[in-house]
């Protein structure tokens, strides 16, 4: 094995056992593991490609009907008027992120207000190298396509599909149903149909007779009879009055039925699915074989499909009767040798917006624009009668863009222009904005934005509110008030009885304006209750409400103290906020750490010179992936670092905070165990003895490997804090004081006494793996994970 396969393998299996050891406390003290949230990595996306299978033509003068596979290829119309992924080259990603404001982002969270996101694929050499989205204004992002000459991104939605085809996709039957379809009186017997003819009385006998190609049938123990060319009405009568020839009515009853139908060969060509000639049932009309041949491909017609009969046109049909109105009446009978020929597709136009069926139509002559919203099902409820837009390619060269007042476009009058081939008809929505409209907000049932009305009361909008709350001062809201001016927009503030506007008092119930703004305020200081929670070794744990300025001494002494078996240095203590603020700290990191990693990335791969070593490149790529995914599993504890005391010297104390609502705090036992983790011979738990140290431990866990950042190990204190070589020092002859132990120490990092429930952390070198020499800050990142979210990724 090469040098550079064992390099990647050895990469490999150092992420295999990138395992993340958990050290926060449960509530009895022990560390548990912390369960990994699955984040969803960021994969090179791979091309997607979906092709129709067209299936090799039968053997032999005709072909039994073929199984197809339409799938779900696009046409060159489609392909034109679709807004999906849009493809950019490096280049053109540059030009665009250099263009004012606009950023690159794999995932499209908490994108800012006023921002969207937009998603594109970075091609290199043909494939797909990265997938992400860019996120900026919709003005900016336009602009910069614009210069790029790619279709803005921020149109109303082109993803038009064309008409008509899907009807024989999924479920187009390959075998002939119409055998099934009863023959009437009408039906034209042939060669090949079969006559079922029952016989009782004073005979009996039930024969199943098929015409021969001299249009005979011969019936058993009777005579030979000549039906071809005959109605089955004419058969039927003919066979019956021969029995009468022989027994009267009263002797012998006849019943003649028709059986299994003659097949006949019709061929299926021109601009189809799976041309070519298939056995189909006598009773077969266009659209059977159309079905039965896959349907008009997406460059063929469905307004001018042919029946050919020898070197005539007998028929025409247009589809869009059938899928439009259900008007099956052009649907003509087919005849043996038939030919049904589907021509290339006529004049398309895309229809787009708020219309009741948006998609690429094909024009059967020449047409108005209200033709083509009428093939499209008219305008639906949310459409704007100020605004349509044509977008036109004009002699080949280049592409206008046309607006006009839809309200003005009567059908037939000089607003209602023709359309052409390749034009698309975009109908837009009705502004989202509101024009007139006030806003309560503050202690009221229902806060919100309410439509407004010349008129209107301050009193129907408390009510249109639900009212006010229980708790809302309602002698003391207050209305802002907007007035658009020359000179600017004046702003006024009033205050507000609420109580007198409910009663009618005509000075309090004010009339508003547009745009003016209530806000009911609530009593001073008013809260929901504080709820936190005291668990573990304490006489009553459970959830208590706290009051204002109350201190965790209080809450404390609410819960009988702590017990006896209380291990009050490793006291557990959570906030919300701080938890909140450690998550954006470790979200940030790993973000800057995310850039920093696929910087070159892409450029490496671009610049791969040999095969093997793209593909060292590419399960790097892989690698740095699933690492970023690892790190952003780690949540943060919103631990806040707590020595608990004994309650009287603890009571008003550095550590006796002031409680927030959500607060916990878990007393665990005393554990009796040290843990080792990282670029050691065996990650395990050892007893703890006090007079065990951070070297004896290591020792006992056989020793750190040749991959350990011997300079970086640390130790995650059992109270939350953490304790690390460069801090501690690292010589034999250091001596320092611990102030935990109360202790001169000596030795330094490696002398340390640990106490229980601590966790040594030994990382791994980085710079032994080689996707992470680039990254300067790797240690310092892990360290933040370790400390803020109690978790310790430290093997590789």
């Amino acid at each position: 094995m090469s040098n550079t396969h064992r390099i990647s393998l050895s990469v490999c299996g150092m992420l295999l056992t990138l395992l993340v050891s958990m050290t926060s406390f449960a509530q009895d003290g022990q560390p548990a593991p912390v369960p990994q949230r699955q984040q969803a990595a960021y994969p090179l996306a791979q091309p997607s490609t979906a092709s129709v299978q067209d299936l090799p033509p039968g053997q032999g003068p005709v072909a039994e009907p073929r199984p197809h596979v339409r799938g779900d290829g696009l046409s060159q119309f489609e392909r034109f008027v679709s807004v999906r992924a849009v493809d950019l080259d490096e280049s053109q990603l540059k030009i665009i992120l250099d263009f004012k404001k606009v950023a690159f982002r794999h995932a499209q969270d908490d994108v800012p207000t006023g921002k969207s996101a937009f998603i594109v694929r970075i091609i290199g050499n043909g494939t797909v190298k990265d997938l992400g989205y860019l996120i900026g204004s919709q003005e900016d992002i336009s602009e910069a396509f614009d210069i790029l000459g790619i279709m803005s991104p921020f149109t109303v939605s082109s993803d038009i599909r064309q008409f008509g085809y899907d009807a024989f996709g999924a479920g187009a039957a390959v075998s002939d149903a119409s055998q099934a379809l009863p023959a009437g009186p009408g039906y034209l017997i042939g060669p090949g149909d079969e006559l079922r003819i029952t016989v009782w009385g004073k005979i009996s006998a039930d024969a199943s007779v098929v015409v021969d190609r001299d249009g005979m049938v011969s019936v058993p123990q009777f005579e030979v009879m000549h039906v071809a060319g005959l109605t089955f009405a004419q058969a039927r009568k003919h066979i019956e009055d021969a029995f009468a020839r022989y027994y009267r009515p009263s002797e012998v009853k006849v019943n003649v039925g028709m059986g299994r139908l003659r097949s006949m060969r019709v061929f299926v060509v021109g601009n189809v699915t799976v041309p070519g000639s298939y056995n189909l049932s006598s009773l077969s009309t266009v659209i059977n074989a159309l079905y039965a041949s896959g349907g008009p491909s997406k460059s063929g017609s469905l307004r001018n499909i042919q029946v050919k009969r020898g070197s005539e046109t007998v028929a025409r049909l247009d589809l869009y009767d059938f899928l439009l109105k259900g008007d099956k009446s052009g649907d003509v009978r087919l005849m043996p040798e038939d030919v049904v020929f589907v021509p290339p597709a006529g004049p398309l136009v895309g229809v787009a917006g708020t219309v009741r069926s948006p998609a690429i139509y094909e024009l059967e002559g020449p047409a108005r624009v209200t033709d083509v919203i009428r093939l499209a099902g008219g305008l639906d409820g949310t459409a704007f009668g100020g605004r349509l837009r044509l977008a036109r390619v004009e002699k080949g060269e280049r592409r206008t863009v046309a607006e006009a007042d839809l309200s003005d476009m009567e059908s037939g009058s000089a607003m209602d222009f023709l359309v052409q081939d390749g034009d698309v008809v975009t109908v837009f929505p009705v502004p989202s904005r509101v024009e007139k409209e006030v806003r309560i907000a503050g202690a009221v049932m229902s806060p919100g934005t309410f439509g407004y009305r010349d008129g209107m009361k301050l009193g129907e909008l408390l009510g249109y509110a639900g009212g006010p709350l229980r708790f809302a001062d309602r002698a003391n809201a207050e209305l802002t008030r907007t007035t658009v001016t020359s000179g600017g927009p004046v702003v006024e503030r009033m205050s507000l009885d609420l109580d007198k506007a409910a009663s009618g008092d005509p000075e309090a119930d004010i009339t508003l304006m547009p745009d003016d703004y209530v806000f009911v305020k609530a009593v001073p200081e008013w809260g929901p209750t504080k709820v936190v929670s005291v668990r573990g070794q304490v006489l009553y744990p459970g959830d208590y409400t706290v009051k204002k300025d109350e201190t965790l001494s209080s809450l404390i002494q609410r819960a009988g103290g702590f017990t006896s078996r209380a291990f009050l240095r490793g006291a557990v203590f959570t906030r919300q906020s701080v938890k909140d603020s450690q998550q954006r700290t470790l979200d940030e990191s790993i973000d800057r750490l995310e850039q920093q990693l696929f910087a070159t990335s892409a450029e490496s791969v671009e610049t791969s010179v040999t095969g093997d070593a793209y593909q060292q490149e590419k399960e790097a790529a892989s690698l740095r992936r699933s690492f970023i995914a690892k790190l952003r599993s780690a949540r943060a504890s919103g631990r806040i670092s707590m020595r608990l005391e004994p309650y009287d010297e603890f009571k008003g104390g550095q550590y006796d905070v002031t409680l927030e609502d959500g607060d916990s705090l878990v007393v665990p036992e005393r554990p009796d165990h040290i843990q080792i983790i990282g670029s050691v011979y065996n990650q395990t738990a050892f007893v703890y003895n006090q007079d065990g140290t951070v070297g004896s431990y290591l020792k006992a866990a056989g020793g750190i490997t040749d991959e350990a950042d011997e300079d970086n190990m640390y130790v995650l204190k059992v109270d939350g804090t953490a304790v690390s070589k460069r801090d501690a020092g690292a010589g034999w002859f250091n001596v320092s004081f611990d102030s935990e132990s109360h202790r001169w120490t000596g030795g330094g990092f490696s002398s340390r006494r640990l106490d229980p429930g601590d966790t040594v952390v030994v990382p791994a070198e980085t710079e032994k793996v080689a996707w992470l020499r680039e990254v300067k800050d790797i240690t310092q990142i892990l360290f933040q994970i370790a400390v803020s979210a109690g978790v310790a990724i430290a093997a590789f």
